[in-house]
């Protein structure tokens, strides 16, 4: 038996996945990509167990936690005027022509590509479908969108609830319901906390075979993995020489 995971572009699910494996070796997860049109297909079937998808949805039967927010992106020619620009309004791309939308973002991006003109798309999505000859440069004033964790009301029980609290960073001990309000954590800040929390285990496991006087010090167990680099025109202008 298996969970089966469907997760929309631009989501990167490894690390949940590795810790729910780890949990969970009698239920594994197994997961896939789609892209937006199809992040639904299969849940309310029953095919899907769980999925993440980009709000907003037809929610109607479905349980709905509202994870992460993603910054707006617009996507062009790496010869653009706008290439070298830290950032852009929604005014400086009053004027611009807009590539055709496609359901698959990578062939959107092949006709940002070609020249068709620009795409607005979040910064997942950007991300994964990097390519040398375009360029991507947040917008700085437009809404983002919002990613969420989904399910049926039919399929709610205590498995999707445990897969619930890893995604949220929640240990394997915590007996909080899916009615907690506590705020979602960013993807960054919850593989930080899945690995200071691993951290602090492998330290307690360590102090306990050495016995008494061969603890692990305090304070080793409990630091945080350095942040990522961060995305943007910055670090873009950087690469540039600017």
């Amino acid at each position: 038996m298996t969970l089966q995971l469907r997760y929309v572009a631009g989501v990167s699910p490894a690390r949940w996945l590795r810790a729910w494996n780890e949990r969970r070796p009698d239920l594994p997860l197994e997961a896939r990509r789609v892209d937006e049109p199809a992040q639904l297909d299969g849940l309310r079937e029953g095919e899907v167990d769980v999925a993440f998808v980009r709000l907003p949805i037809a929610d109607e039967g479905l349980h709905v936690v509202a994870l992460w927010e993603e910054q707006p992106f617009v996507v062009l020619p790496h010869d653009h005027a706008f290439a070298d620009e830290a950032s852009v309004t929604l005014a400086d791309l009053a004027d611009e022509p807009t590539a055709p939308i496609q359901d698959d973002a990578a062939m959107t991006i092949e006709l940002v590509a070609a020249g068709t003109g620009l795409a607005r798309v979040p910064q997942g999505v950007a991300r994964l479908h990097a390519r040398k000859d375009v360029v991507a440069i947040p917008i700085s004033d437009a809404p983002t969108t919002r990613i969420a964790l989904v399910w049926t009301l039919e399929r709610d029980d205590a498995d999707i609830q445990e897969l619930v609290g890893v995604v949220r960073g929640r240990g394997a001990k915590s007996s909080r319901g899916r009615d907690d309000d506590e705020p979602a954590l960013s993807p960054a800040k919850a593989a930080k906390k899945a690995a200071a929390e691993r951290r602090a285990a492998e330290a307690a496991k360590s102090g306990k075979g050495k016995g008494k006087g061969g603890g692990a010090k305090s304070g080793k167990g409990g630091k945080t993995s350095r942040p990522g680099p961060r995305t943007g025109g910055k670090q873009r202008n950087q690469r540039r020489g600017r």
